[in-house]
């Protein structure tokens, strides 16, 4: 492998010894208050302990629970309304003030909900997660539809592609394709981010072992579930990046 080839990879573990370094100093010279700050040397150790213990991976696997669940169905309503909207004038009015009414509430204000209608429960995380997910296929796709120059639809009803479902099936679709999964890979990054904050509220997974830690200064114990939630986005998104580069395969590199 050439330098010139290798210089993103070692700029990059140069920035992850530096920021390494900086943290070790923070502790050192008590730039954090006393004992706030977990030493680095000792997250393997704490990694370890968590696996060990047994609490690390049913953590991990309850948050997979109400993560995909959510993940599913704020992406899949939101992509369906978000296209409706941009493609039905009639509908897009119907919905046009009572999307600015709700779209400033964040997910989180829906957790007293969550809890009263499903209780601290799976179902509960899941509902405050679709609702995180949903705005940002919403504004995606309703983007992505809205920006398909119209030319291609007038060279689609002029080859006989004129019904609502053929045109936006062989037309729309595929156009605004990229926009579209740029808004779903988001909501891939923006379910962990609503789904923690959820489970610290009570519902079992990483975020309440994260709440449990932190709650008796087992500030290593916390590093490692952050750690292990950067994981299992970074796979996930992998994964879906993989997915997204199949599907838009026909376009020009």
């Amino acid at each position: 492998m050439s330098l010139t080839r290798a210089r993103p990879a070692l700029l990059g573990l140069a920035g992850l010894l530096l920021f390494l370094a900086v943290w070790k100093a923070a502790g050192t010279f008590g730039w954090a208050p006393r004992g706030t700050l977990p030493d680095p040397m000792a997250i393997p150790g704490a990694f370890e302990d968590e696996l060990v213990s047994g609490r690390l991976l049913p953590a991990v696997g309850s948050s997979l629970v109400h993560y995909v669940w959510g993940l599913g169905l704020g992406s899949l309503f939101g992509v369906a309304v978000g296209f409706a909207a941009a493609t039905n004038a009639v509908f897009e009015g119907l919905q046009s003030w009572l999307a600015r009414i709700l779209r400033p509430i964040p997910p989180l204000a829906w957790v007293v909900f969550a809890i009263a209608w499903f209780k601290v429960s799976h179902a509960g995380a899941a509902f405050v997660i679709a609702i995180g997910v949903f705005w940002v296929n919403y504004f995606a796709t309703y983007a992505a539809v809205k920006n398909v120059d119209p030319r291609f639809r007038e060279l689609a009803r002029a080859f006989g592609q004129d019904g609502y479902l053929r045109l936006h099936r062989s037309v729309t679709l595929p156009a605004a394709a990229p926009g579209l999964l740029a808004g779903l890979r988001t909501g891939v990054g923006q379910a962990w981010m609503t789904l923690i904050a959820a489970e610290l509220l009570g519902v079992p997974g990483m975020g309440q072992e994260m709440n449990a830690a932190a709650g008796v200064g087992a500030y290593e114990a916390v590093v490692v579930y952050m750690l292990a939630i950067s994981a299992v986005y970074t796979l996930s998104d992998g994964l879906f990046g993989r997915i997204e580069r199949r599907l838009l395969s026909w376009r020009p590199n």
